[in-house]
Formats: C-alpha cells, sequence, structure tokens
C-alpha cells in the first residue's frame, strides 16, 4: 500500500490514502455507480482526524493525516508522538522526522510507483461494491478489496477519494473522526532545520 501509514504503538499500518493495494490510473470520468474501482486519491486539501484500533479491539491510538493536492504532498502526525512522516509523490520520497532527536531519514517512497499529475486515480486490483455508509457525518461507499498481506478488508472511500473507514473481520481498525476539507499551507509540509541526517532503519 501506498500513502497513508498510520502509526499505532510503535509500528507503521499500511492504508493507502492510494488505495489498500496501492494501486493507481487516471480516472476517466465515469458515474460513481458505474465504477469499478473506488477513487482513492484526495482531489481536495484535506485535514483528517483517524480512531485507530488492534484487531482485537483492546487498543487504540489516534492519527492526523493533512494532505494538499497542488505539491501532492501529505503529513501523518501520531498522536503525543514527537515523529511525524512527510511524504512527496512528486519527489517519491518518505521523510521520517523525530523532533525530539533532532533527526530526519530520508528514503523512497516504498513500492517505487509514480504518481501521475494532476487528477483523482482509481485503485487497481480486485474491488467489490458492498454498498454506502456515513462515516464522520461524510457519505462513502465500502468496498472490499485485500491488504498488502492478502488479508479481505472494507475500505469506505468518498467520491473525492478520502479514506474514512477500514474493517477487517467485522472489527472496524480505521475510522476518521473529524474531516476538514480547507487548504494546508506549504509550512505544514516543511523538514525542520538543523536536522541531523540518519539512515532509514532496517526491518
Amino acid at each position: 500500500m501506498l500513502g497513508l501509514r498510520i502509526i499505532a504503538r510503535g509500528r507503521w499500518v499500511a492504508l493507502g490514502v492510494l488505495g489498500l493495494l496501492g494501486g493507481q490510473g487516471v480516472a476517466q470520468a465515469e458515474d460513481t455507480a458505474q465504477m469499478t474501482a473506488p477513487y482513492v486519491t484526495p482531489s481536495t486539501d484535506v485535514d483528517i482526524h483517524y480512531e485507530l484500533s488492534s484487531p482485537a479491539g483492546d487498543a487504540t491510538a489516534h492519527q492526523r493525516m493533512r494532505w494538499q493536492v497542488a505539491t501532492l504532498r501529505q503529513r501523518l502526525d501520531p498522536e503525543n508522538s514527537p515523529v511525524f512522516m512527510l511524504t512527496s509523490w512528486k519527489d517519491r520520497t518518505l521523510t521520517v522526522v523525530d523532533e525530539a532527536r533532532h533527526r530526519e531519514s530520508v528514503m523512497p517512497v516504498p513500492g517505487g510507483r509514480e504518481l501521475t499529475l494532476p487528477g483523482q486515480h482509481p485503485g487497481t486490483g480486485s474491488y467489490t461494491r458492498l454498498g454506502a455508509s456515513t462515516v464522520a457525518g461524510q457519505a462513502c461507499t465500502i468496498w472490499r478489496t485485500s491488504d498488502t498481506e492478502g488479508r479481505p478488508s472494507d475500505a469506505c472511500y468518498t467520491d473525492d477519494g478520502l479514506l474514512l473507514q477500514v474493517a477487517q473481520q467485522g472489527q472496524v481498525t480505521v475510522r476518521a473522526l473529524s474531516v476538514q476539507r480547507t487548504p494546508q499551507p506549504d509550512s505544514i509540509f516543511a523538514v525542520p532545520e538543523g536536522l541531523r541526517q540518519e539512515n532509514p532503519a532496517h526491518p
């Protein structure tokens, strides 16, 4: 999966602003009811707060995601953490910033795919429309697909490409709590000056 990577209790959980399967392609104008896959690239600047739950439902965490359309940049901030992530799809770079340690790690975007400008992008792979829902006051369509480990996942996307909810085996693991479609300034996506470069951590 590309895009949205949510940190929960110290682990990266990939969810994909660009789709659970990490696919992309230029979308043609078509009626939503006729689509065979959701739009998975936001077509608007947005600020979303998410709640994450463990698969067992016994732990929760929160994450903030901000997206700027004009530059295809994304910022992810785990709650109560000095670490945040900046992804530039134009440069195909992922920067992990640790403000407490005054360090940054820069690496290629996982998957090595390039996002085409401009416009929305539908997911590729297998998607099955399940129905409609409302999450955080926003209408979205539920699509069944698979995550990067092949597990069935039900993802709810808005018509303008916002991921609002993910459920696996009936358990909601990701849910948007608030959605604000507001312009995101360049300053949000700037890397602080004076950080020490370090090599990315290996798994």
